[in-house]
Parts: C-alpha cells; structure tokens; sequence
C-alpha cells in the first residue's frame, strides 16, 4: 500500500464517488431493481442465485493487507476469508471490482456486486445503509519505534508520561487516542501516510508511529531491513469505552440469508484461532486480531 491510508475505518473519508474501475469481468446491469432504492430485487434468494451461477462479484478498494490485486490474484485478509467462507457455501469464485473506497457501498446498493471484501469498518453510520457479517478481525492499536525501543514504550500512555513525539495519520482515530492518554500538542505529529510516518521516526522527527497494529505490521513487512519494530498491540480507551475497530463483510440490507448463511462459515474460522492465523496471518493477523466471541455487530450499530 506506498500503503495507501487505511481505512474504511480511520479515516473519514470524502462522499464523492470518482469513478469504478472493473478488474476483471463486465459490470453486470441490474434488470430488476426494487422500487424507490435501484437495489437489486429478490437479495432474499441471493445465496441460491450465487450458488446456481458458481461465483460472487465482490467489491474492493485496493488497500493492503485488506483487499488489494497481488499480480494477477485478489489478495488480502478480505479475500482470503471470503473465499474460503464462500467456498464452504458452495460458490467457488470471487469476481472482483476494485473500487473507490468512497463508492463502495453506492455500488453494492446499486448492485453492482454482492457483497463488500474490504475489511470494512462496523460503524452506526453504515449500519443505517447496509448489513455487515458478524466482526471478521479487530485492529488494536500498536506503536512503531525505533529498533531496540530506545524510549521503552509499550503505548500511549508511556508515550504522554515520557513525553515523547507521537506520529498519527492526519484525520485517523488515533489522533483521538493519543490526545486521550495525555499527548499533547505538539508532540502528537500528523503525517500524511503510512510511510511517512516510518520515514519520521527513522530520522528522527518522532519517537513513536501510532497505527493498527495490523498496518503496522504490514509497514514494517515492505520495508524490510528498516531499523524498526513493533510494539505488542493494546487496546486504547476513549470515555472509558474499549476501541477494537472491528471490521466485517457488507451486504444490502435484503441478502439477511447470503449474511447469515456467511456469519455461520465465518463463525467456524474465527472460534479456531489456529485455523485463522493460517489463512491469513501473512497479512500481519496474529491471534490478537481474533474478535471476541461478546463483540457482535448488533451492539457495534447502535448509535
């Protein structure tokens, strides 16, 4: 991903559309549309549809470890979860659409694919336009410093007692996390993307770079040989409320069947925390990313 600025789940992005770019296959239009939305009619047969037709057009958005194109292949924690989960569902495909981060829940509810393969974050605001999966990962944060951890830092909060300059995303959650834990300005630095902010603390401009660990992870994984580590995961706390920024799979709000049908094979993936690491742990998942079976979506969508 340069990495590009995670998240569907950090960052607050634009409205505006831009354009869809087709990977592969032609975008299939929808002949039958329910009245007064343009989504798709009968999503309550969609599982049989999908099943009958032996493929699933997912959409998106080109961020590593997520759901980007590797070559030739849909790659990232998205994909490989939904491949095997479709699968297991008796759907043997996945045809991809990489698409604008911004578009891709106008273009499921548009239908121009089934379902979102995008790591996407579980927030009230999308919960009022479409269905997400049951978590498929949790993103605690972690701190990138340099190698041998000169500062001894284990997260935030050692980072405001030892008032040390603290890296974060422009605009990302974990500006709100450092300025919680007692970082003040200016040591909480803003940083236009992921490798700026390994470039900072290698030149010494920061002491800590604050990201999910997964990012991080992945950051550390493509500049192999950079004088860094990464810091055991936490969870930080805002207004006494744990901040695991689950993300899941995205459906419209009438394929309940394709979603549940989907939340029982993904059930079986994330309550084996070996089996979990093994499809996906090349994409910097550890067993911490593992949800908490007490996490649900339900009580995710609650404003």
């Amino acid at each position: 991903m340069t990495v590009p600025l995670s998240r569907r789940r950090l960052l607050t992005r634009a409205a505006a559309l831009g354009g869809l770019l087709a990977v592969s296959g032609p975008l299939a239009a929808c002949s039958r549309t329910e009245v007064g939305t343009g989504a798709p009619a009968g999503d309550a047969d969609l599982l049989a549809k999908l099943r009958k037709q032996g493929h699933v057009r997912v959409g998106f958005a080109g961020e590593a470890p997520y759901g980007f194109q590797d070559g030739s292949e849909l790659a990232g924690e998205a994909p490989t979860l939904h491949r095997e989960i479709f699968k297991a569902l008796g759907i043997g495909e996945l045809k991809p659409t990489l698409t604008e981060f911004g578009a891709l829940i106008p273009g499921l509810l548009a239908g121009r694919f089934d379902v979102v393969s995008a790591g996407m974050a579980i927030t009230p605001e999308r919960c009022a336009k479409v269905i997400f999966s049951e978590p498929e990962f949790v993103s605690p944060t972690a701190l990138m410093v340099r190698k041998g951890n000169p500062k001894g830092l284990t997260d935030l909060r050692s980072c405001a007692a030892k008032g040390v300059r603290v890296g974060v995303l422009t605009a990302a959650v974990e500006t709100s996390y450092a300025k919680e834990a007692g970082v003040r300005d200016p040591a909480v630095v803003s940083l236009a993307k992921q490798q700026d902010g390994l470039d900072a603390l290698l030149a010494g401009r920061i002491d800590a770079f604050a990201l999910t660990g997964i990012s991080l992870r992945w950051l550390a994984r493509t500049n192999e040989g950079a004088a860094v580590e990464v810091l055991d995961p936490f969870v930080p706390v805002v207004k006494g409320v744990e901040q695991y920024s689950p993300g899941g799979a995205v459906f419209r709000p009438g394929a309940t069947s394709l979603r549940d049908a989907f939340n029982a094979e993904l059930a079986k993936i994330t309550g084996d925390p070996a089996r979990y690491v093994g499809l996906i742990g090349k994409y910097g998942f550890t067993d911490r990313e593992v949800p908490p079976r007490t996490l649900r979506t339900a009580e995710l969508c609650k404003a």
